[in-house]
Parts: C-alpha cells; sequence; structure tokens
C-alpha cells in the first residue's frame, strides 16, 4: 500500500495518514519481537497472538478493568485469564460491572459470527523475562471480550486475536479508537485530553506509578503548547474551553475519579461537586451516584 502524501498544515491528514505496510499472516509458535533489516523501512503486519503473549497499555486513557483487578492484574499477581474470572465474579454481584461484562462477552461472541473485523494494534515490548510481550496501544475491550468468554466458557485452547504491529503508538489512536466504539465517561475523557497534552510536551509515563492517575494530574501544571487546541479540537469534537473544563475532573482523589468513571458520572455533574469544598466531595459525588442527582439538585 503507497504512503498518502501528507499535509503539515492540517492536523487531521497527519493523524489518519496511512502508513506504508505488508501485511503476514504467520504461526504463534516460536514467535519473538519483529526485527526489521538495518536500513530497511518500518512494516506493519498482521499476527494471531493468544492473549496469554499481550499486555494492555496501564496508561490507556479508557480504564476497562474494575479498579481491585486491575491493580492485581498489572502487579503481576494474576494472569488474563484469572482476571477475567473474577471480573465474572464482580458481574455478578454487581448490576453496574454486570452490564460492561455481558457487552463485552456479545462482543467476543460475535467474533465467532462475523469474525475479529479490527485488528488490534499495538507494539513488541521487552518482558521481564527476556522474551517479548505485544504491548496493546488499541483494541483493548476486544483483548478482554477473548479473555472473558474463553473463562466463561471453560475453553481448553487459548483464543487467538489478529493483531496489527506499528511503528510507533500513539496517544491519538487511542483516543480515534475509543471515541469510535464507545464515548467514554467524563472522567475518560479527561485522562484522553491529558494523554493528548502529556504527550504534545513530551511527558512519558513512569512505569514505576503505583496510580496512573497520578500521570493524568501532570497535564493540570502543563501550558498547552501553541496551537494545541486547534488541533485537537476536530479529535476530541469538544471545545477547548469545554477540554479545560474537563480536565479540572483530575483534581478529585482516585477512589472518586474511579467511583465517578464506573457509573459514568456527567461532567456537570463532577463541576458541582469540584466547586464545594474538598471535605464534602465524596458525601455530594456518592449522593449524585445513588440517587441519581443533577448538577443542579448536587
Amino acid at each position: 500500500m503507497s504512503r498518502s502524501r501528507r499535509k503539515r498544515h492540517n492536523p487531521l491528514e497527519e493523524i489518519f495518514a496511512e502508513r506504508e505496510s505488508a501485511a503476514t499472516e504467520h504461526a504463534v509458535a516460536g514467535m519473538g519481537a519483529p526485527e526489521a533489516a538495518e536500513g530497511a523501512a518500518p512494516v506493519e503486519r498482521i499476527e494471531r497472538l493468544p492473549p496469554s503473549r499481550m499486555i494492555p497499555d496501564r496508561f490507556q486513557p479508557r480504564r476497562v478493568l474494575p479498579a481491585a483487578v486491575r491493580r492485581r492484574f498489572f502487579a503481576g499477581e494474576i494472569d488474563c485469564y484469572q482476571a477475567a474470572a473474577e471480573w465474572l465474579d464482580l458481574a455478578a454481584r454487581d448490576p453496574g460491572w454486570g452490564a460492561r461484562v455481558e457487552e463485552l462477552l456479545a462482543m467476543g461472541d460475535s467474533f465467532d459470527a462475523h469474525g475479529q473485523i479490527k485488528p488490534i494494534t499495538g507494539v513488541w515490548v521487552p518482558a521481564e523475562d527476556g522474551s517479548f510481550l505485544f504491548q496493546i496501544e488499541t483494541g483493548e475491550r476486544r483483548y478482554w471480550a477473548a479473555c472473558l468468554r474463553a473463562v466463561r466458557d471453560g475453553l481448553a485452547r487459548e483464543p487467538l486475536l489478529r493483531v496489527e504491529v506499528v511503528d510507533r503508538p500513539t496517544r491519538h489512536r487511542q483516543v480515534l479508537e475509543n471515541r469510535h466504539a464507545l464515548e467514554p465517561s467524563a472522567v475518560g475523557q479527561a485522562c484522553e485530553i491529558a494523554a493528548l497534552l502529556l504527550e504534545a510536551v513530551g511527558i512519558e509515563p513512569d512505569p514505576g506509578l503505583e496510580d496512573e492517575f497520578d500521570y493524568f494530574r501532570l497535564a493540570l501544571a502543563q501550558r498547552a503548547p501553541h496551537r494545541f487546541w486547534p488541533t485537537v479540537e476536530p479529535v476530541m469534537q469538544l471545545s477547548a474551553r469545554r477540554m479545560q473544563q474537563l480536565l479540572q475532573v483530575l483534581r478529585l482523589p482516585t477512589p472518586l475519579l474511579e467511583l465517578a468513571d464506573r457509573h459514568r458520572v456527567p461532567e456537570r455533574v463532577l463541576r458541582e461537586v469540584l466547586a464545594l469544598p474538598p471535605e464534602a466531595w465524596e458525601t455530594a459525588l456518592r449522593a449524585a451516584v445513588g440517587e441519581g442527582l443533577t448538577a443542579e439538585e448536587v
């Protein structure tokens, strides 16, 4: 596929520009990190991988896993199938998580009927044991859909997922994927804006951070580069003023961000919560969630 000519003055064309790629299908056994010949242009290729050889991006703006399961999974205490089993148990007790799990299970079931239409994108990264893992850039929901379905159905063999190796992961692609699949919550949107801003100023996530929200909060202290807001407005489909308001959501402490994200509390409600003294935030947010309060009622 030929490379599309990019026009520097149009940021959207840069975001959506196609890369030169070659697609190849090959077996999973014996695969390692792809190596390019010296001096050769990097290529993208399609592979088939089991979830056990993949790892989601901890700093993906959209949080998919429940918080308690997420911490243990990324700490290496449980694998993806143990995480899926714990998530299924939680979904059986919590209707909120139950709805999300049913949606993902339906996605996993559709792989049999229609195939996996969109590949998961990502890049090979070294693992602690000297092997390589495929770190997911976009498509984490497809990853967990396969894991949940495998545990639910007691599959004897791991499912294989189509993945596309990319030259360089970007936050722009993650945000675009998220917004096309399902509009994120207000907390998710705040993390998306923060991720784009931090990428623009060159601040990368610190793998040593225990709380991923601490990375996104760094955006609160950053000054946006010239032309940043006009560039991301078409991506987020929000005005600069609205995005700046959404960023303030990250002032909430992590437990309240997780609560607001899980229940998809609207930004206007969160704005009213933040207008209260900090000691009243938790009471107000829990009342908003439990009683379905509007911004005016908060």
